[in-house]
């Protein structure tokens, strides 16, 4: 008798507080026979998985994949062709800028049946714990996500000229390590090199730091407060409502009167 196929679920975790995963993807947990979790998923939330549920870490650092994306694909179909009930669990949202959509066409390609649970995405969340609205009716009606890493190097393949003129704010992800290309793209494509930034280094954790400057300023700002990875960079005018909306304390956050 054939083996009765599994189901993958593929579940956004959120951007670090394990306070905001959602209630279903708390359930998703609950019922799994098989956990596949990234670097940045708060590991409070395995806790939510049964003591029987088998965990994988499948984290990757930049440069370093302990697990690389064709052995996660394997995974989750040989745990699911198995019968298991997996939950693939992501940091942030699995469809933004988390490889979710490329799994889940894997899953399509073997007829595995998965269901797909969105999670609050780094983009959002960071900006609002470091009291940056990332719309705002005075300063920002448009809002656009970019990815900051890509598969061959620099994001040179990335519109910088759109999103210098066309985007009010800029949520980029993964940038850290080619943000003075990101600022010397904008501003030679018309972007002024006095807009606001913030670098936002482990938001919405207890680690959380921001550091603010402009466009011509930040990457100084960045080394000399030895920020890294991971770290969310907002642009655009609302960084100034930093200074007046920002709740919860931080080890360091650094203002510019210029701002």
């Amino acid at each position: 008798m054939e083996q009765k196929k599994g189901k993958v679920y593929i579940v956004g975790a959120g951007p670090g507080d394990p306070e905001l995963i959602t209630v279903k993807a708390m359930k998703c947990l609950a019922r799994a026979d098989v956990i596949l979790y990234d670097r940045l998923v708060n590991p409070v939330l395995l806790e939510y998985g049964r003591s029987k549920t088998e965990v994988i870490y499948c984290g990757k650092t930049p440069g370093d994949h302990c697990v690389s994306q064709d052995a996660i694909h394997q995974l989750l179909v040989e745990k699911a062709l198995a019968g298991k009930t997996v939950v693939r669990l992501k940091g942030g949202d699995p469809f933004i800028f988390g490889r979710g959509g490329e799994e889940a066409e894997v899953l399509v390609q073997y007829g595995i049946e998965f269901e797909v649970v969105p999670g609050i995405t780094s983009g959002i969340a960071v900006p609002a714990y470091a009291g940056i609205p990332v719309t705002h009716r005075e300063f920002s009606r448009s809002f656009a996500m970019v990815t900051g890493h890509c598969m061959n190097g620099e994001p040179n393949n990335i519109r910088w000229d759109y999103l210098a003129n066309g985007v009010d704010t800029l949520a980029v992800y993964m940038g850290i390590k080619h943000l003075p290309y990101i600022c010397s793209e904008l501003q030679s494509c018309g972007k002024d090199a006095h807009t606001p930034i913030a670098v936002i280094e482990q938001g919405t954790t207890d680690y959380q730091r921001t550091v603010i400057g402009t466009l011509e300023t930040i990457v100084d700002v960045v080394k000399s407060n030895q920020i890294t990875n991971p770290a969310m960079i907002v642009i655009g005018e609302v960084v100034k409502l930093s200074n007046k909306l920002s709740w919860i304390p931080e080890k360091i956050r650094n203002e510019f009167q210029s701002i």
